[in-house]
């Protein structure tokens, strides 16, 4: 097989993954697109292996072993990031990543939009 079937494939998944973190608005839609991204570099990873092993029969097949600690390093970014989310959820009640920025932000005492009730109890 050739080399350029992985990775237009890779290419294909990344950039589905790319356009999902910048498109979605919804945390747990962009952590599933980063998965798709690694996923991707994986790929790549192993096709890349596979291709320059062919030339070199005792190699020691590093591309897959980059494979399985990109794979691992996935599953420890998908475990706290979903706590991360439902933590935020259950805090704000909302997992739209517009509407936590806009809360992050935040209406300090020095912000001229904030209600007159909130700036006096700032102030007290």
């Amino acid at each position: 097989m050739h080399l350029a079937y992985p990775a237009v494939l890779a290419a294909l998944l990344f950039c589905t993954g790319l356009y999902g973190v910048l498109a979605r608005r919804n945390a747990i839609l962009v952590l599933m697109s980063v998965e798709l991204m690694l996923n991707a570099v994986n790929l790549n990873l192993v096709a890349f292996d596979v291709w320059l092993s062919r030339a070199a029969r005792d190699t020691l097949h590093s591309g897959q072993a980059l494979t399985l600690f990109t794979i691992a390093i996935a599953a420890a970014e998908i475990g706290i990031g979903l706590a991360i989310v439902l933590s935020v959820y259950r805090n704000r009640g909302t997992s739209d990543i517009d509407k936590l920025r806009d809360t992050a932000e935040g209406h300090g005492p020095d912000d001229p939009d904030a209600p007159a009730a909130e700036k006096a109890e700032a102030t007290a």
